[in-house]
């Protein structure tokens, strides 16, 4: 695989398990009673938070395997298992507990928490998009990994587009659009979950190829 494919299928990947669109109403409800400046504070905060922890993973996600013990493979499956968990919620429309537990929701709803939590950590920059930073980081040196962190604050500017322009977009489009969308990336996805875990399965099982 190329370096440009290899950044391309890390983009989709991120995009699928950020999955803006069911942060769109999420983030309309959690903002519902605020002006516009305290909403575009929000969207600013938010999107900081899932940069700097993403670009951590990138960084520092080799150092926490080896601190862990944990080979690539082992990871790539475990991984994989969390993004296959998480795409089977998606293909449901729904945001599923691997993102945020009931209790969170709830926490959320009371509107007892600030929005940065659980909105940028986990439902955002969760188990998911993690793992899915720490398996592409582990491919090549530190020019690869400022790749991934470039590629990274791509999708944060995006990511922060949509957040400002939410309120907007939830008025014109849809409920059943935006489950639409999130059902698509969802298939993208399982896709690429299971293809995760099947390259980690080769390498601590030989036998399979």
């Amino acid at each position: 695989m190329s370096q440009l494919q290899e950044y391309l299928r890390f983009l989709i990947t991120l995009t699928a398990v950020l999955d803006p669109f069911l942060a769109i109403p999420i983030f309309i409800s959690v903002t519902a009673a605020r002006d516009e400046a305290s909403r575009r504070r929000l969207a600013k905060v938010v999107t900081i938070t899932v940069f700097v922890v993403l670009a951590g993973s990138a960084l520092f996600g080799e150092a926490l395997l080896k601190t862990l013990g944990a080979s690539l493979p082992a990871f790539q499956v475990g991984g994989g298992l969390v993004l296959l968990l998480m795409a089977l919620a998606m293909l449901n429309a729904k945001v599923g507990e691997m993102r945020q537990t009931r209790a969170e929701a709830e926490e959320l709803e009371a509107g007892e928490v600030s929005g940065v939590v659980p909105l940028a950590v986990p439902l955002l920059a969760g188990p998911g998009a993690i793992s899915t930073t720490i398996i592409a980081a582990q491919t090549g040196g530190l020019v690869h990994v400022v790749g991934l962190i470039a590629c990274v604050a791509l999708l944060c500017g995006a990511l922060w587009w949509l957040l400002r322009v939410a309120h907007a977009v939830g008025e014109r489009v849809s409920t059943t659009a935006l489950n639409v969308a999130t059902r698509l990336l969802g298939l993208i996805l399982a896709a690429i979950a299971i293809e995760t875990m099947a390259d980690g399965l080769k390498v601590l099982f030989p036998g399979l190829t």
